[in-house]
Parts: structure tokens; C-alpha cells; sequence
């Protein structure tokens, strides 16, 4: 995490996502295992406020926070969550370096191939999450998770927040979030749980990993051994284009098209769906083909982390954001992909209907400490 301020141990943390159509904030008390929800809510957001995690129209995004944080009095500290294409993530194997002023040395030498931008532009930040034992000869190495933002797309978030009054102590990968919120949960080992991050840093070859997939107005993925993340990517695909064209071929704005989506779902037979007939039919065929990219771009994904040299096999996926509420939606991508995929809660979001607790388990996630 990006750290901009310095939060005393035991003060309350919001963490916010931001997404095309909505604003989710979620105030949490704490640490890890035994966090808490204090307070949290919903704001909707402007069409056009905020693209393919990117904010479009700063005003919009400020006034949407004044009225999100004064309706639920809510605390002026919070961390944010970002994913976007100006967020580069890759997995270097390097010699295990104890000194953390050589290892970072070490990191920042080998970003400068790996990364596609300047190092004097970029946030750079990094965790070491494995590693190999030493062979006949050699020396131990460690797998490390280097990611890169640039500077100007971090303070383009972080200067509406401070507009409408908020006090950044963090921006986090909304990635990162997500793995913390749902670590463990649904596991039928606990084993996903019992791997935090300071055993992910010893030199051992783990068995398997949990892919999660938070399907939002984009889809955002990682790769995780217990808490560690080894892969994360952004794919585009996501419920902002299938929604939008859904409200192109009726005429619906954005929002109204994504209710319907979630009315009519893909599980029930749509003869037997409430509603204009036309519609209900347009709805289904939209959300069946878009189910088709979210599994393609899953794929892609999958294939991609699996050419890595440090790959770990995948033995499920966990989904979470609006999507996932989506009746019938987790089923059609799990036959697509061939893995088992479920949707998962954190048991602190217990109390909230489906679409809420889906809508807020990222913010729940990002207002817990790294």
C-alpha cells in the first residue's frame, strides 16, 4: 500500500472503490480476523463520472463523496482503492536478499526492464511472496510482486477525495483489497486462511492458489496463496460495457440497464421473469454474450499467469462485486472456464442483502490496514 499518512493504530478506516455509476464506502474497526463494519453505504455517480477505472469528471466524484460520507457519518480517514491500465504489476525472481536497502535496490534495477514507464513517474512498491530453495550450488531465490502507478493517475484520485474533505491515509490496488476481504473465506480446507504474509516469504514451493475475481464495472483478477498476491490484472471486460449496450439498443441510462440486468439474471427462464417482454429478451441476450467476454478475458488471464515460471496451479475462483449477485452469472462462467467458481461474503457484510454485501466487499477489504 501507498502510505500518505500516518493513522494511529486503533482510529477507524474507510475504504472506498470507485466505480462507473457508483461510489461504495465502508468504515471498518479493527484488525484483520476481527474487523467490524461501523458504518457503510452507496452512492450513485454521475454517467461519464468515472471509465475504465479512471475518474472522467472530478466534480461529479466530489460532490457524490460529500453526500455519501455526510448521509452515513462516515470518518474523514480512507483509504482508496485503484485498477486501472496506468497500474503495471509483474513477478521478478531474485536472489534472496536479506537487507531490505539491497533488496530494494535490487527491485528497482530489475523494474527498469520490466516496466512500461518511468521509474521517475511511478509509485513503486513491492512484496516478496515465494521463493525456491537453493539447488546443488546455487543460492536461494525469492519471487516478488513489483507494482507501479503512475504518479499523476494516483494524484488524480487523491485530489477530489481531499475536495470533498477527506484525509487520504492510503491508496491501495483494489486487488489487494479484495484478497484481504475474502482470503480464506469459502475455503473447505481453512488452508487459504492459515498462509499469511510472512510465511509466503519463505522459500517453499506451494501446492495450489485461489484465483479471485471481482466482476464490477471493470473485472478485476488475482492470483493468491493465502493472503500473498502472485498475479493481478485489469481486463476491461466488466458489467459497464454489457450494461451499455444494453442501454444503447433500449434507450435506458446506464444505471437502469444494470437493474434490469440483475432483475432478469440467467437462471430463471425469461418467460417466467417479470416485465416488458422486449426488454427481458434484449437483457437475457446481452448478459449471455457478455458472460461469453467475462470468460474469455478470465482465460486470457489464466493462460497468461500460467506461462509465468513462478505459476502456482489454480484450484478455484472466488467471485465478488456486483456481478457476482447476478443470478446464474457464476455458474455460466464456471462452465466456460472448467474450475469451480462460487461467489463469496465476508462474514462482517453478514447482515446486508446480496447485491449490497457484493457491492461493498472491496471497500471492506481496502479499509483494513495491509
Amino acid at each position: 500500500m501507498l502510505s500518505l499518512k500516518r493513522q494511529k493504530k486503533d482510529s477507524a478506516a474507510v475504504g472506498i472503490d470507485i466505480e462507473a455509476g457508483s461510489i461504495a464506502a465502508a468504515e471498518v474497526r479493527g484488525r484483520n480476523g476481527t474487523a467490524e463494519i461501523a458504518a457503510a453505504g452507496i452512492e450513485p455517480l454521475a454517467a461519464g463520472a468515472f471509465h475504465e477505472g479512471e475518474i472522467a469528471d472530478p466534480d461529479s466524484v466530489v460532490e457524490a463523496l460529500k453526500s455519501l460520507f455526510s448521509a452515513n457519518k462516515l470518518s474523514k480517514q480512507v483509504r482508496l482503492g485503484v485498477g486501472n491500465q496506468r497500474v503495471v504489476v509483474r513477478t521478478v525472481r531474485l536472489p534472496a536478499i536479506e537487507d531490505p536497502k539491497e533488496m530494494e535496490a535490487a527491485v528497482r534495477f530489475q523494474a527498469q526492464e520490466q516496466m512500461p514507464m518511468p521509474l521517475d513517474q511511478a509509485v513503486l512498491e513491492h512484496q516478496v511472496v515465494g521463493g525456491v530453495p537453493a539447488e546443488e550450488g546455487g543460492a536461494p531465490q525469492v519471487d516478488v510482486v513489483v507494482v507501479a502507478a503512475r504518479r499523476d493517475m494516483v494524484a488524480s484520485f487523491v485530489g477530489p477525495l481531499r475536495r470533498a474533505g477527506l484525509e487520504p491515509v492510503g491508496v491501495d490496488l483494489s486487488a489487494f483489497g479484495m484478497i484481504r476481504a475474502l482470503a480464506g473465506v469459502g475455503s473447505a480446507t481453512g488452508t487459504d486462511a492459515e498462509v499469511g504474509e510472512d510465511t509466503a516469504a519463505m522459500p517453499a514451493r506451494p501446492q495450489s492458489a485461489v484465483l479471485y475475481c471481482n466482476v464490477g464495472d471493470v473485472m478485476n483478477l488475482a492470483v493468491a496463496r493465502g493472503r500473498a498476491c502472485l498475479f493481478t490484472r485489469v481486463a476491461t471486460a466488466g458489467l459497464e460495457p454489457i450494461a451499455g449496450r444494453l442501454a444503447g439498443d433500449r434507450g435506458l441510462t446506464t444505471e437502469h440497464a444494470t437493474q434490469w440486468l440483475t432483475h432478469v439474471g440467467l437462471e430463471r427462464p425469461v418467460e417466467e421473469v417479470e416485465g416488458d417482454p422486449a426488454i427481458l429478451a434484449d437483457a437475457r441476450r446481452v448478459l449471455t454474450e457478455g458472460a461469453g467476454s467475462l470468460v474469455d478475458a478470465l482465460r486470457l488471464s489464466l493462460d497468461y499467469y500460467g506461462a509465468q515460471e513462478s505459476a502456482v496451479p489454480v484450484e478455484r475462483v472466488v467471485l465478488s462485486g456486483p456481478g457476482s449477485a447476478i443470478s446464474g452469472l457464476p455458474a455460466q462462467m464456471e462452465a466456460g472456464i472448467g474450475l469451480p467458481i462460487a461467489p463469496a461474503r465476508p462474514p462482517a457484510l453478514a447482515a446486508y442483502d446480496e447485491g449490497t454485501a457484493a457491492r461493498l466487499t472491496l471497500p471492506y477489504g481496502l479499509a483494513q490496514e495491509a
